[in-house]
C-alpha cells in the first residue's frame, strides 16, 4: 500500500448520523475530501440538502435522508434509500446526539429519557441495522461519537444522564468490536472534548467556561473546526485495519489528568 493510498476512500460510500450541522457536517466533509461518497442524515431535511449541495461541490456524491435515530422503521427506510442510491455502505458514523443538563436531584424522567434515546439507543440503532448490511458485504467501518464524558464525571455542569448515555457508547463500542471482528466489521469510537458547535457555543464562549477549560484541558483551550478530521478519516480508511474496540479520546488532554 502506497503513502498516497492509505487514507484514500474513493469508492467507498460514508453514512453519518446527526450532520445537518456543526462536526456532523465537518466529519462529512472530511470524509468527502478523501473520495467517499456520503449519505447526510438527520431530522432538519431543509439543512441536510444545504449541507448535500455544500459537499457535492467537493467532487462526490451526497445523498440527504431524512431519519430519526431512535426509531428503527425511519432507520431502516432510510438505509433502504441508501442501498438503492448506491448499492453499498462501507463507514458508518453514529453523531446523532444530544445533551440534557440539570443536577442529578433535579432531572426529570423526560430529560433522563430523552438523552439515552438519542445519545446511547440510536446508535445501537443505527449499528445494529447498518451492521447486518456490513456483515452481508463482509466488510465495514463503524465510527461511534462518544465523548470524553463518557470517560470521566466533570464538576463544571450537571449532566449524568449525558455522562451515562456517552459511557453506554464506549462499552457498546467495544462489544461490538469484539462480536463483528468475525464479520471483517471494526467498531471504534472518538471521544471529543469541548468542541463549539451551535449546541455548545453558549456555554463554551462565557467567562467562567473559560476559565474553568483553562483549568483542566493542558492544551488550555476547546476543539477548533477540523481538530476531528484526522481522527474520523483514520478510523474510516485502510490505515485502521488492525484497530478495533478502540475509544479514542481528541480532547486536549482533558482525560490525562
Amino acid at each position: 500500500m502506497s503513502k498516497t493510498d492509505l487514507f484514500d476512500l474513493t469508492g467507498k460510500v460514508a453514512i453519518i448520523t446527526g450532520a445537518s450541522s456543526g462536526l456532523g457536517v465537518q466529519m462529512a466533509k472530511a470524509l468527502a475530501r478523501q473520495g467517499a461518497d456520503i449519505a447526510i442524515l438527520a431530522r432538519r431535511v431543509d439543512k441536510l440538502k444545504t449541507v448535500a449541495k455544500e459537499i457535492r461541490e467537493l467532487g462526490v456524491r451526497c445523498l440527504p435522508v431524512s431519519c430519526d435515530v431512535t426509531n428503527t422503521a425511519h432507520i431502516q427506510k432510510a438505509i433502504a434509500e441508501i442501498m438503492a442510491e448506491y448499492g453499498r455502505i462501507d463507514i458508518l458514523v453514529n453523531n446523532a446526539g444530544n445533551g440534557g443538563t440539570g443536577p442529578a436531584e433535579e432531572m426529570t424522567d423526560a430529560t433522563w429519557h430523552q438523552t439515552v434515546a438519542v445519545d446511547m439507543d440510536g446508535v445501537f440503532f443505527m449499528a445494529r441495522e447498518v451492521g447486518k448490511q456490513m456483515i452481508r458485504q463482509g466488510s465495514g467501518r463503524i465510527i461511534n461519537i462518544a465523548s470524553m464524558y463518557g470517560m470521566v464525571g466533570n464538576m463544571a455542569i450537571g449532566t449524568a444522564c449525558y455522562h451515562a448515555a456517552k459511557g453506554g457508547v464506549v462499552n457498546l463500542t467495544r462489544a461490538l468490536a469484539a462480536e463483528w471482528s468475525k464479520n471483517g466489521i471494526t467498531v471504534n469510537s472518538i471521544c471529543p472534548g469541548y468542541f463549539e458547535t451551535e449546541l455548545t457555543t453558549d456555554v463554551l464562549n462565557t467567562e467562567s467556561f473559560t476559565q474553568y477549560m483553562k483549568g483542566t484541558v493542558p492544551v488550555g483551550r476547546y476543539g477548533k473546526e477540523g481538530e476531528l478530521d484526522a481522527a474520523v478519516v483514520f478510523l474510516s480508511s485502510d490505515a485502521s485495519s488492525y484497530v478495533t474496540g478502540v475509544n479514542l479520546p481528541v480532547d486536549g488532554g482533558y482525560t490525562c489528568v
